[in-house]
C-alpha cells in the first residue's frame, strides 16, 4: 500500500502580510530547488489589508490607494492573478505552496481542487459552499464566501484563497471585491446566524483550521501534519525568527 505524502501545515496566527509573502516566496524557492521535500500549508490572519493582483482594474478601487494608505490599510501590488481583494482580522487566508508538477501541472485544474478542497471545508462547518461557472471562488446562496488568487513559478503555487470565517463584512465596500459589481460578501459566521444556527467565534475558527487542512490534505492526497518555521527553513530556528 502507498502512503500518502504529507501536507505540512504551518499555523502562524496573525501576522503581517508583507512579512508572509515574502515567508511563502522563501518556501517556494525551497520546493523549486527540490531542498524540501514536501508541499506546504501556510494558515494566517492578517491586519487590514488590500491587495492588488495583476488584473486589477482602476474601476475596482472606488477610493485611491493614498486614501486607503491613509485609512490605516497595507496596500500592496502582487504578483498573483485575479483582480483586489480585502484581508483582516478574522479571515482565514492560506497559501498553499504545492509542487504541481506531483499532480496535474494545470492552473484551471488547480483552481478548481483549492475551490473543491474549500468546499469540503465549510460543508463540515454546515455551509452549503458551490463553484459559480465564470468566476472562480467559492460562493454560497449566490453571496461570495471566499476568493482565489494565485501564482505559479516552475509549478510551484503561491498565494492562495482568503476565506470569511468570522470578519468584518464592510471593509469590502471599500473595493470591488475580485472586480465584480454588484458581489455580495458574505462570511461562514454571517450564513450560519442567518440559518438560525450561531457558533462561538474562536470554536468556529479552531475548527475551521482543522478542517481546511484535512480537506486540503483530501484533494491532493496528502497526509496534513503540523509544522514549524524550523522544519521548513534550513538554518533551523534563528533563520525562522529572521524570516518572521
Amino acid at each position: 500500500m502507498t502512503m500518502p505524502g504529507s501536507l505540512a501545515i504551518l499555523e502562524l496566527g496573525h501576522h503581517p502580510y508583507r512579512a508572509t509573502h515574502a515567508l511563502q516566496r522563501r518556501i517556494a524557492e525551497r520546493r523549486i530547488r527540490r531542498e524540501l521535500d514536501r508541499d506546504v500549508l501556510i494558515l494566517v490572519e492578517h491586519e487590514p489589508t488590500v491587495t492588488l493582483g495583476r488584473g486589477t482594474r482602476a474601476t475596482s478601487l472606488p477610493l485611491p490607494v493614498t486614501e486607503l494608505a491613509r485609512r490605516g490599510l497595507t496596500v500592496a501590488e502582487v504578483e498573483r492573478g485575479g483582480d483586489v481583494t480585502w484581508h483582516g482580522p478574522g479571515q482565514l487566508v492560506g497559501y498553499p505552496v504545492l509542487d504541481l508538477a506531483r499532480y496535474r501541472p494545470d492552473l484551471h485544474w488547480y483552481l478548481r481542487q483549492v475551490e473543491e478542497a474549500l468546499i469540503r471545508a465549510v460543508a463540515r462547518l454546515g455551509i452549503a459552499g458551490e463553484q459559480r461557472p465564470g468566476y472562480t471562488g467559492v460562493w454560497t446562496g449566490g453571496r461570495k464566501l471566499a476568493s482565489i488568487g494565485v501564482h505559479v513559478r516552475q509549478w510551484v503555487t503561491t498565494h492562495g484563497f482568503a476565506l470569511n470565517l468570522v470578519n468584518e463584512l464592510t471593509p469590502f465596500d471599500l473595493i470591488v471585491p475580485c472586480g465584480i459589481p454588484g458581489v455580495q460578501m458574505t462570511s461562514v459566521a454571517r450564513e450560519l446566524e442567518l440559518a438560525g444556527r450561531p457558533r462561538d467565534r474562536a470554536a468556529l475558527w479552531t475548527e475551521a483550521v482543522a478542517a481546511v487542512a484535512e480537506s486540503f490534505g483530501q484533494v491532493f492526497g496528502l497526509a496534513p501534519e503540523r509544522a514549524g518555521l524550523e522544519d521548513l527553513l534550513p538554518e533551523g530556528t534563528e533563520a525562522a525568527r529572521q524570516a518572521l
